[in-house]
């Protein structure tokens, strides 16, 4: 794709200027507290063990390194965030496979910002407790704690390996990449389909790590394409790439980025499964469509030449599809409309979404020279 015209510094700068305001705007009221998903034009407030807590931290660190003038009221917030988190760092039964999520956003956030010692501390933890939940036999990485689930994995966990390479690199201990590269393997062989299309969840024997069958989970159904879950595919596998240089990893990026792109609508912002029955009255998911921009971004970045143009324009089209026509007004109080959470469970349909702002935040603060937080520290 030809970008010429499409990247301009004051397209970008306009449409962070707008989002940069929300979040300074939102903070006033959402404070230390952890949005999900908005309700009426506020968003609604989830206990901090919840797996979106790191998104609103994660959003006031965003801001806040971008600033000229510090925020010290942002980075205040987000730390308060951080240390409501302790609670649940210390309370095992409530950790499950989302710890990436939560202390990449914070602890490891404040890091890389701050060289926060007590962050540091918090994320080495963090690491540690996701590092326990690997299955040595069926070589992945157990999602939730029910006990009927005790051999399923999903395809989002593929963003929680980040935490495992940066704690590997901290403490020269190899045990925590081992561990993510063995995930990473396991979801490029059985989550990732060969037309790039993904399975959200898979079932293992926990006994000897035999694949079992695969379920639709938030997708329509067990062979259909979640569209988050192949976003998840898409950006998962490149930040794999990025910490690993495993070139598997960076093919399975660009089948998964090949599925979402061919199979998107005229308006570049998927419906909540690529493989509905019907399009009629599904739908849209711009969580997707900002995650996927912020991986292709990465894929941009890791490639030379045309393929590094064609997947740079991929994203900027989707962005700028989402700046003009998924964007809300004063009268709410998320940035990005039109996310779906999970239609099979009736749950935040049509409705923005704390995530969704985040990786939208985060594709605009890449466009102007920042690092994300899950990729290598350069």
């Amino acid at each position: 794709m030809n970008t010429e015209g499409l990247y301009t510094e004051s397209w970008i700068q306009d449409a962070w200027d707008k989002a940069a305001a929300k979040v300074t705007s939102a903070s006033a009221r959402i404070g230390a507290q952890f949005p999900h998903g908005s309700h009426e034009g506020r968003f609604q407030f989830m206990p901090p063990h919840y797996w979106t807590a790191g998104f609103w931290p994660g959003l006031l660190w965003l801001v806040y390194q971008d600033q000229v003038q510090k925020d010290e009221e942002l980075r205040q917030l987000a730390e308060s965030c951080e240390e409501k988190l302790d609670t649940v760092l210390q309370e095992y039964e409530r950790l499950d496979h989302d710890i990436g999520f939560m202390w990449t956003l914070t602890s490891v956030a404040n890091w890389q910002i701050t060289q926060n010692e007590a962050s540091r501390h918090r994320a080495m933890i963090a690491a540690s407790h996701l590092m326990a939940r690997f299955n040595v036999k069926g070589q992945f990485i157990r999602a939730w704690n029910q006990p009927e689930r005790v051999g399923w994995a999903i395809i989002d966990c593929m963003m929680n390996l980040p935490l495992l390479y940066w704690a590997s690199k901290q403490s020269g201990d190899p045990r925590f990449r081992h561990i993510a590269t063995a995930h990473a393997d396991t979801v490029v062989k059985h989550f990732i389909r060969d037309d790039g299309s993904a399975y959200h969840i898979v079932c293992f024997d926990p006994e000897t790590g035999e694949r079992v069958s695969a379920r639709g989970g938030q997708g329509y159904a067990e062979k259909s394409a979640w569209a988050r879950g192949v976003a998840w595919a898409i950006y998962g596998s490149v930040l794999s790439y990025r910490h690993t240089g495993r070139t598997g990893f960076l093919e399975a990026a660009e089948r998964a980025a090949g599925y979402f792109l061919t199979n998107l609508p005229e308006d570049r912002v998927p419906y909540w499964d690529f493989r509905l029955p019907t399009f009629e009255h599904g739908p849209k998911d711009s969580s997707a469509a900002a995650i996927a921009a912020s991986g292709l971004l990465d894929m941009a970045a890791v490639m030379e030449g045309e393929q590094a143009e064609f997947y740079k324009g991929e994203a900027l089209s989707i962005l700028k599809s989402l700046t003009q026509q998924y964007t809300s007004d004063d009268t709410e109080e998320a940035i990005l409309l039109y996310g779906t959470g999970n239609v099979p469970m009736n749950q935040n349909i049509n409705r923005p979404l704390i995530y969704g702002d985040y990786y939208y935040v985060e594709a605009l603060s890449k466009l102007r020279g920042h690092s994300s937080f899950w990729g290598p520290e350069e």
